[in-house]
Parts: structure tokens; C-alpha cells; sequence
């Protein structure tokens, strides 16, 4: 059973934000900032093996990464708003099938949303992911593997709609990503009954537009249209805050 939306009296609500793959809480500062402002509380973090977090690439799991989620969601007794980006749909849907009463709303953010059984490349490699700019930029190294993406390849999938000093900021930042996450299937005891919203970004280059538009259709999301890339994040900070805050 999903948490009930629980406001404070003042309207304001606990936002737990999940960064996607070759990110970390970095890219989610821009829109914390924005919704602090509006007298929100946001927690943001970086996944296990991401940005300054000191696990080995050989013990990063999805079942990890939840559990970590989890962590910070317990860290407070209200109910939060769940926002996943990218890869961090998968993590977020894991979560949800988790501690589904501790969650008032889910938000997929141009994400993967997977079913019961279905992992990130399951869904990138459905017809309507064909056109994804991530797997077709990457390369593979090292035992355990990780995902190394190709840089100059930013700006065309991730950053096309920033400016040229915010996009080499964030390219600089971007990190290997351990496999784990992508092959992992997601566990959901039950089908997830929690009010969920998704962000289709119309002009990102690593999502297919087609491919989000399926999967929020099939969690019978409330779609919202940002004509974005995929990091509205940066490019769309206030009307993406809107959209959460709503």
C-alpha cells in the first residue's frame, strides 16, 4: 500500500531525487536548489560506486543502490516524492516495490520504468529503444565491467540545449558506470499502486522519446512534456521544479 500524500501544513513536502547512469548527486543540485527555495526539503546523494561514494566497482549491485535509497528514505518519518532520472527509474521502481508506504508519489524523469522482471537493457533493447545515444556510445572495460561513455559524444545525447560552459562543466564530471545496474531485473512483489508521474523529454538523445512515451503509458503515468534533452535538470530547472512541486 502506497503512503498517502502527506503535505505540511504549509504545503511543503520531502523530495528524495536518484541520479541516472555516468552521474552523480551533482546533476540533481540545480532543481534541490530551486524546490529549497519554494520551502521544500530535498535530499539528494550519490548512488553506491558514483560521484564521491568510495564503493568498489566489484560490490555495486541494484540491490545496493536500493538499499541506499531506502536508507535515506527512512531517514525521516514523512512520506516522500520518489524522482528517478535515467537509469535511476530502475533504481526508484525497486525502491517502490520495497517500502511502498513510505512513498506518496513516484516521478520518472525521462527513465527507465520497467516492469516486474525487466532490466534497463530489456527495455533499451525494445524497438522503441533503437535509437538510443547511450548504448551506441559506450565502451566496455575492466573485470568487473564497467560503461565508460564516449565524452564527446555529450553533447549530442545528454547536453544539447546547454550552454557550452555548463555542458563541459557537466561532461567533465561524468564517471563510469558499473554494468550491475544496467543487467539487473527489477523485483516487484506486487504491482505498484503509488500515484506516478512521468517527464517525457521530447528532445533527448539517449531515451528515445518513443521509448518513454511506452513506458509511462504501460505504469499509467500523468505525462508531462518537456522539450528538453536529457538533462532538463539544467536546461529546464524551473519548469521541471514546477512539475515536481505541482
Amino acid at each position: 500500500m502506497a503512503a498517502s500524500p502527506d503535505p505540511s501544513a504549509d504545503g511543503s513536502r520531502r523530495f528524495v531525487l536518484v541520479h541516472g547512469a555516468f552521474h552523480a548527486a551533482w546533476s540533481w543540485e540545480p532543481v534541490a536548489e530551486e524546490l529549497r527555495a519554494r520551502g521544500h526539503r530535498v535530499d539528494v546523494f550519490d548512488l553506491p560506486g558514483a560521484g564521491d561514494d568510495p564503493t568498489p566497482v566489484s560490490e555495486v549491485t541494484l540491490d545496493l543502490a536500493a538499499k541506499r535509497v531506502v536508507e535515506v528514505i527512512e531517514g525521516s518519518p514523512e512520506p516522500v516524492v520518489l524522482v528517478g532520472h535515467s537509469m535511476g527509474g530502475i533504481v526508484v521502481t525497486e525502491v517502490a516495490g520495497r517500502v511502498p508506504e513510505r512513498i506518496s508519489r513516484l516521478v520518472y524523469v525521462t527513465a527507465f520504468r520497467p516492469v516486474d522482471g525487466e532490466s534497463l537493457l530489456d527495455l533499451a533493447g525494445l524497438p522503441e529503444g533503437a535509437a538510443d545515444g547511450v548504448q551506441a556510445n559506450i565502451v566496455i572495460e575492466g573485470e568487473p565491467p564497467v560503461a565508460v561513455f564516449d565524452r564527446s559524444k555529450a553533447r549530442e545525447v545528454f547536453y544539447h540545449d546547454l550552454s557550452e560552459e555548463a555542458m563541459a562543466a557537466a561532461t567533465a564530471r561524468l564517471d563510469p558506470q558499473p554494468l550491475s545496474i544496467f543487467a539487473t531485473p527489477v523485483t516487484l512483489p506486487e504491482p505498484i499502486a503509488i500515484p506516478t508521474d512521468y517527464v517525457v523529454c521530447t528532445e533527448d538523445g539517449a531515451i528515445p522519446p518513443e521509448l518513454q512515451t511506452l513506458m509511462a503509458e504501460r505504469s499509467q503515468a500523468t505525462v508531462f512534456r518537456l522539450a528538453s534533452s536529457h538533462s532538463p535538470m539544467f536546461s529546464f530547472t524551473r519548469e521541471l521544479s514546477d512539475i515536481l512541486a505541482r
